[in-house]
């Protein structure tokens, strides 16, 4: 008996990265070459009592380690955000994780922002820190959530419309970036991570909604 293995290549340009189907005929799939190359991220639960650590600087050269679980972090956001692998790995939305998230006391952040339909910038930023802000206060109108929160919280967080932030690359070179709006919500959000604030910490419980008229909703 002859047994033929059909193999089809895919090219993904979303997540810049080709995938292989196997089949033993032209009809019938066993499994697809992207299977084995992810794998979801373990990340920590809110009642963990290491989110709420400040964290320590990272230090150059970044370990293997570090290096694989940036990687990591890249495709499981960029995977989160595209319908088709979001179902196929039962994975929650998002577009940024923190270390402290992933178990590593390390400040070290990774945002995956989809800046136009399926089209993705990344943004690595070892021991960021935010140097200058705008005045003006935004909040998003849906709320905040947290790849750490697996739950509703209602309320507004107010954020900075604006940001310059300031850090290193993977390399150890010095990189500034500047965010508005939803990605400078990001860039706050996981940065507060890695000073053991969650979201949630920054609603008001006695007023936790604005209206648009004392802040601007996005």
């Amino acid at each position: 008996m002859i047994l033929y293995i059909y193999i089809l290549e895919k090219y993904d340009k979303r997540i810049n990265m080709y995938s292989f189907t196997y089949s033993t005929s032209r009809d019938k799939i066993i499994t697809y070459g992207v299977d084995f190359m992810f794998k979801k991220l373990n990340i920590l639960d809110e009642k963990d009592k290491r989110l709420r650590q400040i964290s320590k600087d990272a230090t150059f050269p970044l370990s293997e380690k570090e290096q694989k679980l940036i990687e990591d972090a890249v495709t499981h956001l960029t995977y989160s955000q595209i319908e088709e692998y979001e179902k196929k790995y039962d994975l929650r939305p998002g577009m940024g994780l923190a270390f402290p998230q992933l178990g590593i006391n390390k400040r070290i952040i990774v945002i995956v922002d989809e800046y136009d339909e399926g089209k993705f910038d990344n943004y690595i930023v070892i021991n960021p820190v935010i140097v200058s802000n705008s005045k003006e206060i935004i909040a998003a109108d849906a709320g905040e959530g947290c790849l750490s929160v697996n739950r509703e919280v209602e309320g507004h967080v107010p954020r900075y419309a604006r940001v310059t932030v300031e850090g290193f690359d993977t390399e150890g070179n010095k990189i500034k970036i500047r965010a508005r709006e939803e990605l400078s919500i990001a860039f706050q959000h996981e940065i507060d991570h890695l000073n053991g604030i969650l979201f949630y910490d920054r609603i008001d419980k006695n007023k936790p909604f604005f209206s648009e008229n004392e802040i601007r909703l996005i």
